[in-house]
Parts: C-alpha cells; sequence; structure tokens
C-alpha cells in the first residue's frame, strides 16, 4: 500500500517547508532542496530532521 496522495499534498519538508517526492519504491519522501530523505515506516513518514538521511551528490 502507498503514501495517500493527499497526505502527500499537505506533507512539506520539516526544514525548508518545500515540496515533497515520494521515491518510485515508495521507501522514503525526498527534499530535493534540503537533499535530504524522510524514511517510511509501516506507512507512515518519519518527519524528523535529526533521522533524515543525506542524499549522495
Amino acid at each position: 500500500m502507498s503514501i495517500d496522495k493527499q497526505l502527500l499534498d499537505i506533507l512539506a519538508c520539516p526544514k525548508c517547508k518545500g515540496k515533497l517526492e515520494l521515491e518510485e519504491d515508495q521507501s522514503g519522501l525526498v527534499c530535493r532542496a534540503c537533499r535530504l530523505k524522510y524514511r517510511i515506516e509501516d506507512e507512515i513518514p518519519v518527519m524528523l530532521i535529526d533521522e533524515a538521511i543525506p542524499l549522495e551528490e
């Protein structure tokens, strides 16, 4: 099962308040501006800046 489209539309990056994109494999939400990935566990996004995964170059 995937993240609800309505939920995805209202979620924003907690660091910059920018748009988030759902990864193709639905393992996380990505903020291109901050270059951070917020993982999804049991269909719940973990929106903590300290637990975000930095994206590689």
